[in-house]
């Protein structure tokens, strides 16, 4: 028996249009919502044994755009950028692309280890290192069965 897909929009079951609907849908809106309204820059978080690492994409701008600060139990990552303004004898004749100011906050727990926090700005690329307190790293010991 050979199986052959057709790539017909009006032959599409009501099954697969449900399903188009109910699950893939709410992704791309919920990252169109979060990216372009709400001014969210996608981020990556990452636990490792010594820590964790969070990586936001934010292109386009420099390390001095950026202001990152941690009150209390709050990790909040904020950037404006100045628009820039053109010259006497310059004329803008298309704009396609700005930068948004946005703010995005984290909540860190007690295993966190906030004296050691660092942030590195490359490629448009933030980078955070949250380390862990040494208690909280500490390895399972292994038991022997006797």
């Amino acid at each position: 028996m050979t199986l052959v897909k057709v790539n017909n929009p009006m032959s599409r079951s009501f099954d697969g249009l449900m399903n188009e609907l109910f699950n893939e849908l709410p992704a791309t809106f919920g990252k169109a919502m979060r990216e372009d309204v709400l001014n969210f820059p996608p981020v990556n978080i990452v636990e490792k044994t010594n820590g964790y690492h969070i990586e936001l994409a934010a292109p386009g701008f420099e390390k001095a755009d950026f202001n990152i600060k941690l009150d209390g139990k709050l990790l909040t990552i904020s950037v404006e950028k100045k628009e820039q303004s053109l010259a006497e004898n310059e004329k803008m004749i298309r704009k396609e692309f700005g930068y948004k100011a946005f703010k995005r906050s984290f909540t860190v727990d007690e295993k966190i280890d906030a004296s050691g926090i660092s942030a590195k700005y490359e490629n448009g690329i933030l980078k955070l290192d949250l380390p862990k307190k040494e208690e909280v790293k500490k390895d399972a010991k292994e038991i022997t069965i006797q």
